[in-house]
């Protein structure tokens, strides 16, 4: 196995909550925050706070949601409710997944061991780089040509583009 194809390797075994709709849904949710309390011109410190309280309600509601939708799979199979909540637990952890690389540099920039002026900034290109990877893993778990797998991690990035330019705009 060559070099590239052993990194490629590492990255499919990802567990579930790294590649999925939740992680992707998390880092936008974040950036859009980051999007709108830049506009008020707040802290790094006050937004890391604002996403990580922002982030955890989304993700208990989803976990309930969650939960409850998997109490009843089926007309004729009942789930115990630790099995639902263990289930739920597991695909909605995307959503802290996805949040933790942004919310890491704005605790950077609330530190000052990054300017906090950048920190927001730092913040939506680390999701920029997140979604990107999110985006070739999904498709090397399908079994992508390396085109396909790039041009996966453009259009999956290019949702945090959208937020920056968005940011930019506003600011």
């Amino acid at each position: 196995m060559t070099e590239p194809e052993t990194a490629d390797a590492d990255l499919s075994d990802a567990g579930p909550g790294f590649v999925s709709e939740e992680a992707v849904y998390g880092l936008i949710l974040v950036a859009g925050m980051i999007v709108t309390a830049g506009m008020h011109g707040d802290s790094s410190w006050a937004v890391f706070w604002t996403v990580v309280g922002t982030v955890l309600v989304f993700w208990s509601a989803h976990v309930y949601a969650g939960t409850l939708a998997h109490l009843h799979a089926g007309r004729r199979h009942l789930t115990d409710v630790r099995t639902a909540l263990r289930a739920a637990v597991r695909r909605s952890s995307g959503l802290l997944i996805g949040a933790a690389a942004p919310a890491a540099i704005l605790l950077l920039g609330a530190s000052r061991a990054i300017d906090d002026g950048n920190a927001m900034w730092f913040a939506l290109w680390a999701g920029v780089a997140v979604l990107a990877v999110l985006g070739y893993v999904a498709f090397l778990r399908r079994g992508a040509t390396l085109p396909v797998r790039l041009l996966g991690a453009f259009t999956t990035a290019l949702f945090g583009v959208a937020m920056i330019v968005l940011k930019a705009i506003i600011h």
